[in-house]
């Protein structure tokens, strides 16, 4: 059945707000996959702050040339699903590539992240990446390291001086005992 117009129009600007608004495209090809393990796909990377739609080439390609994203021909052949990253593009990648893990069907073609074409190696390590919430605790825990080695050390020396009074006044208790 031929799609009107209209819908085509819709279905474009729908592509068009989920590009603005996402951080991270990431592009897959489904052939032979059941509509089971596309729900869990989608399940995965909505819990990740994504989004995972099988869209028409024709009109995504559209969207993509209306924002000025320049992809290879061959992204945009046979069967294509989208994933947008709204949220964090390591984390959607990471559901991604977990979700599709043991999957022979689904095929990362490649993606586009802050106007760069992605290969699909590229996707890959973007997947190994740790989230986002793991990479501020770990930039904290670096920022806050110097801080508690400089109050150790300036600890340090009190901390000797009470174990010399502490050691001085208990030979004292001792010499006292044994007189």
């Amino acid at each position: 059945m031929a799609v009107s117009k209209e819908r085509k129009d819709e279905v474009l600007a729908m592509y068009s707000d989920w590009l603005e608004k996402s951080q991270a495209v990431i592009l897959v090809e489904y052939t032979g996959v059941t509509m089971k393990a596309l729900d869990n796909i989608r399940a995965k990377i909505r819990e990740s702050g994504g989004e995972f739609h099988v869209v028409k080439n024709t009109l995504v390609r559209r969207a993509f040339a209306d924002r000025g994203m320049d992809f290879p021909q061959d992204y945009l052949v046979k069967s294509t699903a989208v994933s947008f990253a709204f949220s964090d593009p390591a984390s959607t990648a990471k559901a991604l590539s977990e979700a599709t893990k043991g999957n022979e069907f689904v095929k990362v073609k490649g993606g586009f992240m802050d106007g760069q074409v992605l290969s699909p190696a590229q996707v890959k390590s973007l997947a190994d990446l740790p989230p986002l919430p793991v990479v501020r605790a770990q930039l904290l825990g670096v920022l806050q390291a110097p801080a508690a080695k400089l109050v150790r050390t300036i600890a340090e020396p009190a901390r000797g001086l009470a174990a010399v009074i502490k050691a001085f006044s208990e030979k004292a208790t001792e010499a006292n005992a044994a007189a």
